[in-house]
């Protein structure tokens, strides 16, 4: 990345963020915005990829609701997302988990998890 556009989103860049990665089952806190009102919606699911760096980095969250798959890119160091919450770690076997867009009921969610013993990544 061109120096002078790093030094330029380094103040952007949101400094704490917790240590998800493809695989999680992740809740995102949005902030929405209805006219004058403000309010934090949640969009829970499994973090299916994670794509580019710096301030371009996002992120695709996927769940079922109402038998449909429904599939949410975040940019990670956006001002609307306020929280990222991790409901669920788990250990995948891919860096993007597209075959899940595949199944249908439990098995769309069905991902190994891992031991809280075992997970131990900086």
């Amino acid at each position: 990345m061109n120096p002078i556009v790093k030094e330029i989103t380094a103040t952007q860049i949101k400094a704490q963020l917790p240590q998800f990665r493809v695989g999680d089952g992740v809740k995102v806190h949005t902030k929405v915005r209805e006219g004058d009102k403000e309010r934090v919606q949640i969009f829970a699911g499994i973090v299916i990829a994670r794509k580019g760096a710096g301030i371009q980095e996002t992120f695709t969250v996927r769940r079922i609701s109402y038998g449909e798959g429904v599939e949410k890119v975040f940019p990670v160091h956006s001002p609307n997302v306020a929280k990222i919450e991790i409901d669920r770690q788990s250990e995948p076997m891919r860096a993007r988990l597209y075959y899940l867009r595949k199944r249908k009921g439990k098995a769309a969610m069905a991902i190994r998890e891992v031991r809280a013993e075992k997970r131990t990544r900086a």
